[in-house]
């Protein structure tokens, strides 16, 4: 789905990251695992293109790549950066309509039902600032996921969740590990459990 080559990264007056460093994202869910500070967000944020690798490539199935036809590309790649705070002024109905422009695989029905199963009806009017951290994070996470892009990114997507949301998300994955063109990277400290994984990758010493 997605193969990386050569990649080099190093953020100024740190050690490099990521050197000559090549793998291969195959259909299901992928696991990176780590320590903190070894590059987990990093490395999903290269891979999404939110950040510009120093050397290497990025390139999908169909032949776009991050280099040569970088809106092709991220519009086939799915990445909410858990953390941030750019989207507080709006409402997560905004904000998933701004998500549906992005990718031209949008799932509306899906996103209906994650925004039931993850308990978003109360709060789709509420500017983001207004909701809490998991809340908010409920909310980037449905966005990704209803994106339907060839590849999904998510960032230690279990934090500060309940455990309806937990169960929910894990079933979700689940399914996901038995799609035949898709593919979903899950960075956290843990495997999601019960998750069938096309591959683990350990990051760090």
């Amino acid at each position: 789905m997605l193969q990386v080559r050569g990649l080099g990264f190093a953020y100024p007056k740190q050690n490099a990251l990521f050197t000559d460093w090549s793998l291969d994202i195959a259909p299901g869910v992928t696991w990176i695992g780590g320590d903190e500070s070894t590059g987990k967000t990093t490395l999903l944020r290269l891979l999404a293109g939110d950040l510009v690798p120093q050397t290497g490539s990025l390139s999908l199935t169909d032949g776009s790549t991050l280099a040569a036809q970088s809106a092709a590309y991220q519009s086939q790649v799915a990445w909410v950066d858990p953390r941030t705070q750019a989207f507080d002024a709006i409402t997560p109905n905004t904000f998933w309509s701004t998500l549906q422009s992005q990718y031209p695989a949008w799932d509306a029905a899906l996103l209906a039902e994650l925004i039931d199963g993850l308990a978003l009806g109360p709060h789709v009017g509420k500017a983001l600032y207004m909701l809490s951290t998991g809340t908010k994070r409920k909310v980037y996470l449905a966005g990704a996921l209803a994106s339907s892009a060839a590849v999904t990114l998510l960032d230690e997507p279990f934090a500060a969740l309940d455990k309806t949301s937990i169960d929910l998300l894990l079933e979700l994955l689940k399914e996901a590990a038995t799609h035949p063109s898709r593919a979903w990277v899950v960075a956290d400290y843990v495997a999601p459990r019960g998750v069938r994984l096309a591959a683990q990758i350990q990051l760090g010493p």
